[in-house]
């Protein structure tokens, strides 16, 4: 019945909702740094048989199709891709970018991540007032592990197998302060979403692989630069349109059926 018809299409509509929130957050995220986009994965629900496919009759012949009445559809998950973003040059120092697989490890509360570490492909870091490097956000996350610069130093740069040197006033040669490492995962689609540019550790991302950039597949690390956020505008904005336009046919489909029910309801008049 018409019934049926109008649970698939608010089934529809429910899950379309969620896939503009996705797409309205990678727009709203185009410029935020080491950002990676999302999209949403659909999954059709259950179906109702009412007749099975390959029955027999009485002459022996074999039905070639079923017929199945589908309930509607539902959001299976949201998806991030992890494309490498584009690169901008900046004047400053503390600015890192992987070039490649692998995240940055901060410091961050027990009960926000597992072993009170979480991960992040943003590179703007500065100093804390100990002259620790420390995220550049809202909460100032440690890098672990934790390296500090002289508060003399006038220049930081890093090699892409992530050794940072610092040139300090009176010394001949820049001084080796601390050594860079990333952690990469076997399914990084799988981490949890923390906020703050910050991944979180789960089953489901496997446990991190830790070790110095630029060996067994890890990324390079350059300094002065950011890696922007992957979110293509042209491509989020078409996505945008579709699920619009999507919205609009299942809306229509509500229609129908209410307009069917009604015709049914007034066939007793």
């Amino acid at each position: 019945m018409a019934v049926i018809a109008l649970q698939s299409a608010s089934s529809a509509l429910n899950a379309l909702n969620t896939q503009l929130d996705v797409i309205a957050n990678n727009l709203a995220n185009v410029n935020t740094t080491g950002y990676k986009a999302s999209r949403a994965n659909f999954e059709d629900l259950l179906y109702i048989e009412r007749q099975q496919p390959g029955v027999e009759n009485a002459n022996g012949d074999q039905r070639p199709t079923g017929l199945y009445v589908g309930l509607g559809v539902k959001v299976s998950g949201t998806q991030q891709t992890f494309d490498q973003g584009s690169p901008e040059q900046t004047a400053n120092d503390l600015d890192f970018m992987i070039e490649g697989r692998g995240f940055f490890q901060v410091g961050v509360e027990d009960n926000l991540a597992d072993g009170a570490i979480a991960y992040t492909r943003a590179g703007n870091f500065s100093l804390n007032a100990d002259g620790e490097i420390v995220l550049a956000n809202s909460n100032g996350r440690r890098l672990l592990p934790i390296i500090t610069v002289d508060p003399d130093a006038t220049k930081i740069d890093v090699t892409v197998d992530g050794r940072i040197f610092a040139e300090i006033p009176g010394d001949a040669d820049p001084t080796e302060i601390g050594q860079l490492q990333l952690a990469t995962f076997v399914n990084p689609a799988g981490l949890r979403q923390l906020g703050e540019n910050l991944w979180g550790e789960s089953a489901a991302s496997g446990p991190p692989i830790t070790g110095n950039p630029a060996e067994d597949n890890r990324g390079r690390v350059y300094n002065r630069m950011l890696e922007r956020s992957n979110v293509d505008p042209t491509r989020e904005l078409i996505n945008l349109i579709t699920t619009q336009r999507a919205f609009e046919m299942n809306s229509q489909s509500i229609r129908a059926a209410d307009e069917t029910l009604r015709a049914v309801g007034q066939l007793r008049r």
